[in-house]
């Protein structure tokens, strides 16, 4: 175990600090992403969705409307945290709200939680790191912004 994490980790002598580990430069794979976890998360949470909606339909409705959600931030859009987060709290606190107290409601509750993706996915699409599908059309200086945040950031850590 303790060998593949030295493996997995680089090291870097610094005159300050001493000895230090830092995490090898990430290979530059914008685009569309599928792992096998993707597809685990995919295929159960589509299965849960589809029992659930038997028994509470909107219980079955809240797993899908937030797996759909996985799937467009993380495989499609490939989104940063922070904007997965705004929408999230959208989307938990409308729901909560609906659940307790039936307002503002199910019908509000999607609508306004599907404004909130389009208005992240917009500012996720306009910034310069952008990197999911469609980024050579959408954001064609991405392999520029790679190599002076990301690249640039390693080799001065080294």
């Amino acid at each position: 175990m303790l060998e593949s994490i030295q493996v997995a980790l680089l090291r870097v002598d610094s005159p300050v600090r001493g000895a230090r580990y830092a995490m090898p430069t990430p290979d530059f794979q914008p685009g569309f992403r599928l792992s096998p976890l993707d597809v685990a998360v995919l295929v159960g949470g589509s299965i849960l969705s589809v029992v659930l909606w038997q028994q509470t339909w909107w219980i079955g409705f809240v797993v899908a409307f937030v797996v759909g959600h996985f799937f467009l931030f993380c495989n499609i859009v490939r989104m940063a945290r922070p904007l997965e987060l705004v929408w999230a709290a959208v989307f938990v606190t409308l729901a909560g709200a609906t659940v307790v107290t039936e307002t503002p409601g199910w019908a509000a509750t999607i609508a306004v939680s599907l404004m909130t993706t389009v208005i992240v996915v917009i500012i996720e699409l306009r910034k310069p790191s952008y990197h999911g599908i469609g980024w050579r059309y959408i954001n064609p200086t991405l392999p520029n912004w790679w190599d002076s945040h990301v690249v640039g950031r390693s080799a001065q850590s080294t």
